[in-house]
């Protein structure tokens, strides 16, 4: 199994054999130029977390393209299938689905959710994910909250990933809250130096993370991981 980093909040997923995307904001997305283009990418499942643009980004075009399923909120697959994509699996906050390829349960998010247009995107959500023995937690846009100790109790977490920005969702500070909650074998960043409004000290972050005891990788856009 292998995760790609395609920069902000979007990643990739190549698990038996199925490929998953994740909040594919590709096109404007500075970290993307020269390492991927949205007609790169062939996901059979794309996975989303809420409905900004800066997530929400090339979704459409995409599933369109490859006939992706869709997995998001319910507000998100009534849009998405209001544009023409009928492919889709609609989820709520605490709902778990079994796939062909894996399980995947919806978790809280604290933050908001509507479309470029102004329409109203539902509840924002992270997403746990089992696949190949393996659990993945990606908390989507949010700040840290009390049940993500549940998180922490109730699975063994092999990888979490959570925004670190700051400004719109938690920041170093409250990452490293989020982590001591969820106690993750290995915690990938996302949500950070996008835009101005954004920009962290990634290794001030990796060292804090570290000296509390937690592994830690910063990822540059394009580059992959083993999991």
């Amino acid at each position: 199994m292998q995760l790609t980093y395609f920069g902000h909040s979007a990643f990739q997923i190549e698990t038996n054999g199925t490929t998953l995307l994740f909040d594919p904001f590709i096109t404007n997305n500075p970290h993307t130029e020269g390492v991927v283009t949205a007609d790169d990418l062939e996901p059979d499942v794309i996975l989303l977390t809420h409905a900004h643009g800066d997530h929400w980004g090339d979704t459409l075009d995409i599933a369109t393209r490859t006939g992706a399923q869709l997995v998001a909120n319910f507000e998100i697959i009534n849009y998405a299938n209001n544009q023409g994509h009928e492919n889709g699996q609609p989820m709520n906050t605490g709902g778990a689905w079994d796939f062909a390829w894996g399980r995947v349960t919806q978790t809280f998010a604290r933050h908001s959710s509507s479309f470029p247009d102004g329409t109203y995107g539902g509840h924002p959500n992270g997403f746990i994910v089992e696949v190949e023995g393996k659990t993945i937690y990606n908390t989507g846009d949010t700040d840290p909250f009390s049940e993500m100790a549940w998180i922490g109790e109730d699975y063994d977490v092999d990888l979490l990933l959570l925004p670190i920005g700051d400004c719109f969702t938690m920041g170093p500070a409250g990452s490293l809250r989020a982590i001591r909650m969820v106690q993750p074998k290995l915690t990938v960043p996302l949500h950070f130096d996008t835009f101005p409004l954004i920009e962290v000290d990634t290794d001030a972050w990796a060292q804090q993370t570290q000296d509390a005891g937690f592994a830690a990788q910063v990822m540059a856009p394009g580059e992959t991981l083993d999991l």
